[in-house]
């Protein structure tokens, strides 16, 4: 890009196209000249704003955040887009990314999750695409750890602002110090709007440290109450002996905790009311507090406290009072009110001091209000997408409220969903590191079988899942589980739960059928207890319905499918898209690998473009439907477009996921097999060459998925000219499938088939068709007549009959196979199976995995 102008005055006509979550500008910034033109002309790729090492350290107070705003209202017409990101926590950070997604026209977060999404937005702007000059500011970065990855080197600018000096080993830093006295008189006569004598202001600001943060509060106090300088010195001289004498903690200055003092005794003479929000405030985090938390959670709070005051929960339900308490605290300086996105912000410095003014029964009582405010501020059922902003706002002060220190039942029902939340915008590691702690701290309280740890583990349970630590995942579930029968019972809600969850773990593991008892008895008692379209109902019919299609019973796949399918799009509430998309999906799957390929592609398709209507081409759940219905062209006959979108499929895949993801693996496997059926088998090699050795990695070595994407690799070797490895791997593919699912399963019988044609290849006639005709008979038990895959045993047999002489059996063999197409001929654009089979060549018998 053009290099920035570096001049230290902005164009006065333009403006940014994206202007987002930037601080309104302080109407009383003073001084700093030198300070701005020195970042403005010194602003690098990434210059962070700390404080110099002999001012404020800890809580801040410096004015770093106001100098950073400042900057940005200063210099907006040099850029094209402005960001704030609030970053004193980790977590904050990827969501504050990932809004910025659908400016940059990338998939929202919804659609790909907030980790993602952020990352997608990371790569954009340091591509310059679509806008080159950008300025993105990361406000109270603490840990340059934590953040370090978001960051952008391209051809905009980061600006970071921390109380951490140490950024300086990483990056460009601009050192901030309390005012001047010049700037603190000037700041003065600016704040109380009138004429200040020079002592008097010099003098005031002496006793202040020429602190910002006090001076602000100091100028507020005295603007609002007519009150002098001399009085407020002698009001701050008093405040200062007391605090002394009663050992004020060294790490806050005195200046600051004076002033403060000050300001709070004048505010609980003129409205206690305002007071109490203010002590209420300084147990969120100092993030913005969502004003409507007040409104909603107001309802559970305790009605009746032991005082002569009017109680929180009335002073907050009433909007009047509520709003003549904030405008006091925004006319004092002790909060920042914002109209446009209606939040409170309180300076950290200034939560900590009323903190530290409490007593200990009085910090509890307030910190456990501040935990019912958070509680009641949001419904159940996280997994609901219209419902994640409400749960992103709140997320901010889960940590710095104590939040995990609560028992009361309904405070730790919104910690899981909080961690239900995250997981479901796909924050897997956030909602891991949350839910971990929620675990240490209530077994600590309450021991490790009570019940609110035994749920968290179920969400740590899926969480992991989602992860691919498939045997951490199975391990602890199966004694959560266990733990959770012996003491809630087996059909209580939360041990369904557990066991719903759980069956997943048994899939992933590899243990098809037990799987299938599991939810079979899940979905059993699911009806009993709520009833048989309940969305948890549906939920784990959707899950049997997988059982059924990994056991080979692809009919009954189909008909529970259908039903599901059919009950959550009647329902009114409590099925989200994903959960219809993720039904419809594995109902297209069911036709397809029930041979019904032309219906397969049309539902399919349906389902493909809801996900990217209703979701986005990025989502999980949508990329999955492309994948599934690559399969489904890829079958039908429809190669180009099978091609195609398993290509794009992949891509997005790799990009979201990595190389690594089971989902990014299947994708793969559909791409290999898809590039071998047009013909290029080079690249379908290579490809499978560096998949197919993940899948012991990620599910085991005894998986069937890893066995069957074995023989896919087999195939190719085959294809290749290397018939004996390919009967090698078919070997010990087929002897693993028989050990652990038996001979009577779809993925065996396919192997079967294809060690059968490695035979026929190495010129063993006798041996293939004694394979082909064991695997035919079992074929038509377990899929029946019609089928495809015994269709292709069928046309395979009937040419290993007629190498060893069987000519007769062969043609009959053979007769019967076509007569059971649909149509006497065939062309290029029908199945490819079916072309093989009429023009007697053989049938290669691929496998694509399902998602767990």
């Amino acid at each position: 890009m053009a290099e920035l102008s570096r001049t230290a005055h902005a164009v006065p006509d333009r403006q940014p196209d994206v202007w987002e979550r930037v601080p309104a500008r302080n109407r009383n910034f003073t001084g700093r000249e030198d300070l701005l033109v020195k970042l403005r002309q010194g602003i690098s790729t990434v210059t962070a704003v700390v404080p110099q090492p002999q001012a404020l350290q800890g809580l801040g107070g410096v004015g770093k955040t106001q100098l950073a705003v400042e900057y940005a209202h200063r210099y907006r017409s040099h850029y094209d887009l402005v960001w704030w990101i609030p970053s004193d926590q980790r977590v904050l950070v990827p969501p504050a990314l990932a809004m910025m997604a659908p400016v940059l026209g990338l998939p929202p977060a919804s659609a790909t999750g907030v980790e993602e999404a952020a990352e997608a937005v990371r790569r954009a702007l340091q591509s310059g695409e679509p806008y080159h000059r950008w300025l993105l500011i990361f406000d109270n970065a603490e840990e340059p750890g934590d953040i370090e990855a978001f960051i952008p080197r391209g051809p905009g600018h980061v600006l970071i602002t921390s109380r951490n000096p140490q950024w300086e080993n990483h990056f460009e830093t601009l050192q901030v110090d309390v005012f001047s006295r010049e700037e603190s008189v000037d700041f003065l006569r600016k704040r109380l709007n009138r004429e200040l004598p020079e002592r008097d202001a010099s003098l005031l600001a002496d006793k202040l440290g020429d602190l910002p943060l006090a001076l602000e509060q100091a100028g507020a106090l005295q603007y609002e109450t007519g009150m002098s300088v001399d009085e407020y010195i002698e009001q701050l001289e008093q405040e200062t002996r007391r605090l002394l004498n009663v050992n004020r903690a060294s790490a806050y200055p005195m200046s600051m905790t004076a002033a403060w003092r000050v300001s709070v005794t004048q505010l609980e003479d003129r409205l206690p009311e305002a007071i109490k929000v203010l002590r209420c405030c300084a147990f969120f985090g100092p993030e913005p507090i969502p004003r409507d938390v007040f409104r909603k959670g107001s309802r559970i709070l305790p009605q009746d406290e032991n005082t002569t005051d009017l109680p929180l929960s009335a002073i907050l339900s009433d909007p009047i009072t509520l709003s003549k308490a904030l405008g006091e605290l925004r006319r004092f300086a002790l909060a920042r009110i914002d109209p446009q996105s209606r939040t409170i912000q309180v300076h950290r410095l200034v939560q900590a001091l009323l903190r530290d003014d409490l007593t200990e029964a009085d910090k509890q009582r307030t910190r456990h209000e501040v935990h019912l405010l958070l509680a009641g501020a949001v419904p159940p059922r996280p997994e609901l997408t219209g419902r994640w902003e409400e749960f992103e706002e709140l997320v901010a002060h889960i940590v710095p409220s104590g939040l995990a220190e609560c028992s009361a039942s309904q405070v730790r029902e919104f910690a899981l969903n909080c961690v239900r939340y995250l997981y479901e915008r796909g924050n897997y590691q956030p909602a891991l590191d949350f839910v971990d702690g929620f675990i240490e701290m209530w077994s600590t309280a309450d021991g490790p079988l009570h019940k609110d740890v035994l749920v968290a583990q179920t969400h740590r349970c899926n969480i992991l899942r989602a992860l691919g630590r498939y045997t951490e995942d199975y391990e602890t579930g199966r004694d959560t589980l266990g733990k959770m029968r012996e003491s809630l019972g087996w059909e209580h809600p939360d041990t369904l739960w557990a066991a719903n969850g759980h069956g997943g773990a048994l899939r992933a593991r590899g243990d098809f059928r037990a799987a299938r008892e599991l939810d079979e008895s899940t979905m059993a008692a699911y009806q009993k207890t709520r009833g048989p379209a309940h969305p948890d109902t549906l939920r784990a019919m959707h899950n049997l319905s997988h059982d059924y299609a990994l056991t080979s019973n692809y009919t009954r796949a189909r008909e529970l499918h259908q039903k599901t399918f059919r009950e959550q799009s009647a329902a009114n509430e409590g099925v989200g898209r994903n959960a219809l998309l993720l039904s419809w999906t594995g109902l297209a799957r069911a036709l397809r690998l029930s041979g019904y390929y032309a219906e397969a592609c049309d539902f399919g398709q349906e389902a493909f473009e809801y996900g990217m209507q209703q979701l986005s081409l990025d989502h999980l759940a949508t990329l999955l439907a492309a994948k599934d219905l690559s399969i489904a062209h890829r079958r039908a006959g429809d190669l180009a477009e099978a091609l195609d979108l398993a290509r794009g499929t992949h891509a997005r895949f790799q990009r979201i996921f990595g190389d690594g993801h089971p989902d990014t693996m299947a994708a793969a496997v559909n791409l290999s097999n898809t590039l071998r059926t047009v013909g290029e088998t080079d690249q379908a090699f290579e490809i499978a060459q560096e998949v197919v050795p993940r899948y012991p990695l990620v599910f085991g070595e005894r998986h069937p998925f890893t066995h069957a994407c074995r023989s896919n690799l087999a195939i190719l070797h085959r294809l290749r000219g290397n018939a004996d490895k390919a009967r090698a791997l078919d070997e010990a593919a087929l002897a693993g499938l028989d050990e652990t699912i038996g001979r009577n399963h779809h993925y065996s019988l396919a192997c079967a088939v294809n060690l059968a044609n490695d035979l026929a290849v190495l010129e063993e006639p006798a041996r293939a068709r004694k394979l082909g005709e064991e695997t035919l008979d079992q074929l038509r038990k377990v899929l029946g007549e019609e089928h495809h895959l015994t269709l292709a045993c069928a046309a395979n047999l009937a040419l290993d009959l007629r190498a060893v002489g069987a000519d007769k059996e062969a043609d009959l063999l053979r007769a019967d196979t076509l007569s059971r197409f649909e149509q006497p001929g065939v062309s290029a654009t029908d199945p490819p199976d079916f072309v093989a089979i009429y023009e007697g060549r053989r049938v290669n018998a691929d496998f694509d995995p399902p998602p767990i």
